[in-house]
This record gives structure tokens, sequence and C-alpha cells, in this order.
């Protein structure tokens, strides 16, 4: 009985860090804190798992919660922790298709769509403005060898048609290559 106690419970700890948690690092406080507070790890061991997780190809909450549910309870409990993190998005998922499928051919909606598309592309541009930063001016210097890789990445990307996999390979290369 305590292991199907275990398993609800590492799911709803996982529902609940990926409710109120939007990417990232922002779930590490509340990883911590959670971990901590069901005796399951301590705070040193809360830094390894996302020190690995983070090493791990895919998104760090979902390789957090298959290394902490595994260790808790071993493969139903990595089963377990991954179906918390995914169920709330799934619901709204869920849910805004069922939305979107009942009033899809609304002009209100429509309309909403019109203002929402060019909002979410604003959203990405920010975000390629602030890596860019991030990437290319370095103790505001700027970087020939960054953007150099980035404008090569793009043309892979964009005219070669080149797999993303294999473009960040190639970009890996030439960071080794160019960044001294």
């Amino acid at each position: 009985m305590s292991t199907i106690l275990t398993l609800l419970d590492l799911f709803w700890t996982y529902v609940k860090i990926s409710c109120v948690c939007f990417g990232g690092m922002s779930m590490v406080p509340l990883l911590n804190a959670e971990m901590i507070a069901h005796g399951w790890m301590t705070a040193e061991e809360v830094v390894d798992i996302v020190a690995i997780a983070e090493m791990t190809p895919g998104s760090l909450s979902l390789n957090c919660a298959s290394f902490v549910g595994l260790r808790i309870a071993g493969l139903p409990g990595s089963i377990a922790a991954n179906l918390g993190v995914l169920f709330p998005t799934f619901t709204i998922a869920f849910a805004a298709t069922l939305f979107f499928e009942r009033f899809k051919n609304s002009k209100t909606l429509n309309r909403a769509m019109y203002g929402v598309r060019p909002a979410a592309l604003g959203m990405i541009i920010a975000v390629m403005i602030t890596l860019s930063m991030d990437n290319y001016i370095l103790a505001g210097a700027l970087y020939w060898q960054p953007i150099l890789i980035g404008v090569i990445a793009l043309v892979l990307l964009y005219f070669a048609k080149l797999s993303i996999p294999l473009t960040i390979l190639i970009s890996a290369g030439l960071g080794i290559l160019l960044v001294r």
C-alpha cells in the first residue's frame, strides 16, 4: 500500500511543480523544498540531480522527474513523476483544443488570433535579441566568432535545409575551432 501512496505522492508533487514553474531552473527552488519536505533527498542530492538533468538531452522538468522518480520508487516512480509533470500541460492543451474546435469559425476568436500570432512572433524576436546580447557581446565587446557561427547555422538550416542535430554538431565543431 505504501508503494501506491508513494507513487501518488510523486505524481501529485510533480503536478504541483509543473503547475507553478514555467521552464528550466524556475522549478529548482520548489523541487528542492518538495524533496526535503518529503524526506526523499537532501539539498545536496537535489543539486546533483539537477546537474545531471541539465547535462541530459530533454527538458529539465522531465529529466528531473525521471531521475527523482527512479531514485524514490524505481521505474514506476519515474513513470508517476513524469505523468505528474505532463498532466497539467496535457490538460490545458486538451481544453484549448476543445475550445478552438468549438469556436474555430468564430469571428471574435479569429480576430483574437490575428492579434496573438504577431504577439507570439514578437516574443520570439525579444528572446532572440536577449540571447544575441548574451552570446555575441561579452564584457561590452562584440565577438565575431559567435556571429559567424550563428550566420553559418542560419545558412545551414534555412538555405541548405540541414537537420537541427547536424547543424548543432557542426556549430559545436566550429566553436571548438574558432573560440580560443
